[in-house]
């Protein structure tokens, strides 16, 4: 398996996907979503980076970060997956195969080189759960960053304020 280059210290906005184990709808469990957005925000007081836009969908997540310079984004990643799985599979049963995998490997991300990418990053999160059927509008889904944006303040994640 070739391994994936990642530019990190560009100074640029990332968008990051990552998906479950052979694309399991693990995260269709309100459980396993709250339990990866607790990590997240651990992570993000630790790692000091900024959340601009994400959706966790059934079975892949989409984040829009902007690291702090130094940062290596993969792995951070690494770590809020690794963190979350350790902590769900504490709670929850083993699956019937015996298999302990939460996450897929790899990740995948894309640097926003300019403002109008963070904002086009932004709404392909908003507009995910419309395109795979999931909800007919953004705001129907609770689980991204589109009611914050939206305004609403009863969301399960707060955005960062972002200025190019």
């Amino acid at each position: 398996m070739t391994k994936l280059k990642h530019y990190d210290d560009l100074g640029t906005a990332r968008f990051i996907t990552f998906g479950c184990y052979r694309q399991e709808a693990y995260l269709a469990d309100r459980r396993a979503k709250e339990l990866f957005i607790a990590e997240l925000n651990n992570a993000r007081s630790k790692h000091q980076f900024k959340i601009l836009g994400y959706v966790i969908m059934p079975n892949h997540v989409h984040l829009v970060l902007f690291p702090p310079e130094g940062m290596k984004m993969g792995l951070v990643i690494g770590e809020i997956k690794s963190k979350m799985a350790r902590e769900y599979f504490s709670r929850e049963a083993c699956a019937s195969d015996g298999i302990r995998v939460f996450w897929n490997k790899r990740c995948y991300d894309h640097n926003c080189r300019t403002p109008a990418a963070v904002g086009d990053k932004i709404n392909y999160c908003h507009n995910n759960p419309v395109r795979q059927g999931l909800v007919t509008a953004p705001g129907d889904y609770k689980w991204s960053s589109y009611n914050w944006y939206s305004g609403l303040s009863d969301v399960p994640l707060t955005i960062d304020e972002y200025e190019p």
